[in-house]
């Protein structure tokens, strides 16, 4: 990382999925800029505590705490974690200054394979909970408020292998647009950030250790290589910061330059 940043300490990031891949890194770039930050996590809660003490190795202040975002009652319980976790570490629970929705599940299936079950579930954990989450998280925020939902490339470049996925993705941007008209009155930002390959744990099957894929990968892409986590965690960093109060409203493709 850079020299590390001196910025307001007293902000309260929460990034949900904050315990691996792309939302491990962006929650390691807000705690570096000097944000406190509540890294969710939905089953591993080692890797979540492992970022928190990442974070604070780095001299920043961090918490995790632990939902279910599958679960119909996300709201709640969510929402009830994160209170408990912050209080315990003496912090205002009430106050939430940046809200990051990353984590989602990719499950694959063209339109005739995909069962109904999988298919609501990854509806339940991509769409309606950060929809949820957020309903809960207005209340917290004041003006400068931040909000940033981790959309795909899917929704630009067709791969009817994940439909389903695509489709939920397609909801995000929707809900981008409109939620960023209905809060700007509030000195509130809402972006989505729309990442390509990554190479992640989520994509370690096909592309880590397999260099034919990442051939092919970098081969679509302007800039030549396949993404890194740190290259999306720059971009949600920015949108998070004061430097980006007149952006809103907007999906921010971060590709690479895939299928230009």
């Amino acid at each position: 990382m850079n020299e590390k940043q001196h910025s307001d300490t007293t902000k309260i990031a929460v990034v949900t999925g904050g315990s691996r891949g792309i939302g491990r890194s962006i929650a390691l770039r807000l705690g570096h800029n000097g944000c406190t930050v509540a890294v969710h996590f939905g089953q591993n809660k080692d890797a979540a505590e492992d970022v928190v003490a990442e974070i604070e190795a780095d001299g920043g202040r961090a918490f995790a705490f632990g939902a279910d975002l599958a679960d119909p009652e996300v709201e709640t319980g969510f929402w009830r974690s994160f209170d408990i976790a912050a209080a315990e570490k003496g912090l205002d629970a009430e106050r939430v200054d940046i809200l990051v929705n990353n984590a989602g599940v990719t499950l694959r299936g063209a339109i005739e394979e995909m069962g109904r079950e999988d298919f609501l579930t990854q509806q339940a954990v991509n769409t309606n909970a950060p929809y949820f989450i957020v309903k809960r998280a207005l209340p917290r925020m004041g003006e400068g408020g931040r909000i940033v939902n981790i959309s795909s490339g899917v929704t630009r470049i067709a791969f009817p292998e994940i439909i389903g996925y695509a489709l939920t993705k397609g909801a995000i941007d929707a809900f981008t647009l409109t939620l960023a008209k209905h809060v700007g009155p509030r000195g509130i930002t809402v972006n989505a950030v729309a990442p390509g390959v990554i190479d992640t744990d989520i994509n370690a099957s096909w592309l880590r250790d397999n260099q034919e894929a990442q051939e092919g990968v970098a081969a679509g892409t302007a800039l030549g290589r396949v993404g890194q986590a740190d290259d999306v965690a720059g971009i949600v960093a920015f949108l998070a910061s004061d430097d980006a109060r007149w952006i809103t409203g907007q999906v921010v493709d971060a590709t690479g330059g895939t299928q230009l």
